[in-house]
């Protein structure tokens, strides 16, 4: 587990449009953590941990002797599609996806079951995230399953019924209020990212009853399953950046703008960094993005209180390696 320090504000920050109001950069005067600071010696969640490093510090295994490693151990995991599953490696047990579709938990030392989940419908295919409270007696697995949020005893992979209701909070719910929820659930690969005691979910932007789903960011408490805060991805009306958006009649049907696979983020500044794919809606918002006319969604959010000891200068969007980023817009 890494170390986690005083954060200074969350911020989710998507691709951005290249004309917008100049705004105060954050965290300007920051600086970056030590190395030392981090074991990277677990892998609690999908791509190694919350800050996506793919990086593991274990040194047991290097050039030297890679060429002599045999197999210790093997997992059947039975008939099914080939896993994209991340395993997980936390708590002392390996968490990884059956061929069944279900969760189960391994001895890491012997690859011997521990216990295999019993949840209905689909699984995120990309992973699953660990959580554990400060004084370690609470250990659970933040799961999607089948469009649901969920917790998992991560000991025994019986469902914790006390988070949100009978044991799951639908994605659903917290969709803005005029817009149709649809028909089937919304489920997705994407496992979203923890942050302290909050899981951070992006949502899917698969067609279901929707001309084009509107994938928003939510935020859940990870023992409750309480809603902290969400974050539409395409501007509602009064909020910064509606105005770069057609304003036509079908307006309520635009969407798209999803994190397709993953996000990241940074524990040391309270930042999570969520790239997005671009709007849909036939041809009025690509016409819209030809032009040059609009942010899709292109927006920073600042969701928590910003330090008074943190001071900023002002800006404009820049451009890196095609991607621009805007800064917050002053409070």
């Amino acid at each position: 587990m890494k170390k986690s320090l005083s954060s200074v504000g969350l911020i989710a920050l998507l691709s951005a449009c290249a004309t917008v109001a100049e705004v105060p950069v954050i965290g300007a005067e920051s600086k970056a953590l030590p190395v030392e600071d981090f074991d990277y010696a677990g892998w609690d969640a999908y791509l190694g941990g919350a800050d996506s490093a793919q990086y593991s510090s274990l040194d047991q295994i290097d050039r030297s002797n890679v060429d002599r490693l045999e197999v210790a151990w093997e997992y059947p995991t039975g008939e099914g599609q080939p896993p994209r599953f991340d395993p997980v490696v936390a708590g002392g047990r390996m968490y990884v996806l059956h061929g069944s579709g279900q969760l189960a938990a391994l001895d890491p030392a012997t690859g011997a079951e521990l216990w295999r989940s019993e949840l209905e419908g689909r699984i995120g295919a990309r992973g699953v995230n660990y959580w554990r409270s400060d004084d370690g007696m609470d250990e659970r697995l933040l799961v999607i399953n089948n469009g649901m949020l969920r917790a998992v005893d991560a000991a025994t992979g019986q469902v914790i019924e006390d988070f949100g209701t009978d044991g799951g909070v639908d994605l659903r719910d917290a969709l803005p209020a005029d817009v149709t929820a649809p028909g089937g659930p919304l489920q997705t690969d994407n496992p979203g990212r923890i942050y302290r005691d909050t899981i951070i979910v992006s949502l899917p932007a698969g067609a279901y009853d929707y001309a084009s789903a509107p994938a928003n960011i939510h935020a859940y408490d990870v023992v409750t399953g309480a809603l902290k805060w969400t974050f539409n991805m395409v501007p509602r009306e009064g909020e910064f950046g509606a105005d770069t958006w057609p304003d036509t009649p079908d307006r309520s049907l635009f969407g798209g703008v999803h994190n397709w696979s993953e996000s990241t983020v940074d524990s040391e500044l309270g930042l999570v960094y969520i790239p997005t794919g671009t709007a849909r809606h036939g041809t009025t918002i690509s016409a819209a993005i030809a032009k040059g006319t609009i942010c899709s969604p292109t927006r920073l959010l600042r969701s928590m209180p910003r330090p008074a000891t943190v001071s900023g200068t002002i800006r404009p969007c820049t451009t890196t390696s095609g991607i621009s980023i805007c800064p917050r817009r002053p409070s």
